[in-house]
């Protein structure tokens, strides 16, 4: 199988710097279409509406729903000729096995993979405060993720990599060396979320990891996406769709035995 025609989505909206970084870093060599979100829709997973507004855009299209309901609508209505799926670049890393189901990058990859299109979903990872997501990002910082996506789609295909993993999660850092070389990668499975009452009758999360990476602290083997991104290397994990079913996994027995249990 060869890509020609690329349907590119992302989580952060269709006007957003990251999108438009890929989409001219693709469109030298692929026949690009956009159908993005009309306005940011970070974190919001692998959530579908019942319908959505669609316009044309420049582009292509914008739709006012989530990166899945632009990877159904693109795939199955507006770009039924894709070849692959990019989605990207997102502001901001998803890096870690628990961060990856809510995303809206992602999860627009693992929604292409249903139909069995190749997908890449593309990040990158902003060091900073607790502000970092104020910066203003110019098509430069995205150099690295740019290099890595075009290259992925260029060679990934005829290479067999989908034969063998459903979706690509590429993740690099931004554009500040002029180097950043490229590492295969399993996520983090590391886990630090943590929860507190505020005493005002609500409370509030926080993932200290983030603060971790900008010292360079985290509990990560070289081989980890989140090692890759903090040493400086753009990080790519062959990943599988989700909710695979562990077949040994001792219910048997039990299922056997359920009737009789909810009767007693």
């Amino acid at each position: 199988m060869s890509v020609d025609r690329i349907l590119l989505t992302n989580d952060d909206g269709v006007d957003a710097a990251g999108l438009r970084a890929l989409h001219d870093a693709l469109a030298t060599e692929y026949a690009v279409t956009v159908v993005a979100p009309a306005d940011d829709q970070s974190s919001v997973g692998r959530r579908l509406s019942d319908d959505v507004a669609v316009d044309d855009h420049e582009l292509g299209y914008v739709l006012d729903g989530t990166p899945v309901d632009c990877v159904v609508a693109g795939l199955d209505e507006l770009v039924p000729e894709a070849d692959a799926v990019v989605a990207g670049c997102n502001e901001g890393a998803n890096l870690g096995a628990y961060t990856l189901g809510r995303s809206g990058t992602v999860s627009a990859a693992v929604e292409a993979a249903f139909f069995d299109v190749p997908a890449v979903a593309t990040s990158m990872y902003v060091p900073g405060g607790d502000d970092w997501w104020k910066r203003e990002f110019a098509a430069a910082d995205f150099a690295h993720a740019a290099r890595a996506t075009r290259y992925l789609v260029d060679e990934a295909v005829d290479a067999g990599v989908f034969e063998r993993a459903d979706y690509l999660n590429v993740n690099a850092p931004i554009a500040d060396e002029d180097r950043a070389p490229l590492r295969v990668t399993t996520p983090s499975t590391w886990y630090g979320m943590r929860a507190e009452r505020n005493g005002d009758g609500r409370v509030g999360f926080s993932d200290p990891i983030w603060g971790r990476m900008n010292d360079g602290d985290v509990p990560d083997p070289v081989g980890t996406d989140r090692r890759a991104v903090v040493d400086g290397e753009v990080s790519v994990s062959p990943l599988s769709v989700p909710h695979a079913a562990a077949p040994n996994a001792g219910l048997d027995d039990l299922a056997d035995a359920y009737e009789s249990a909810v009767r007693s």
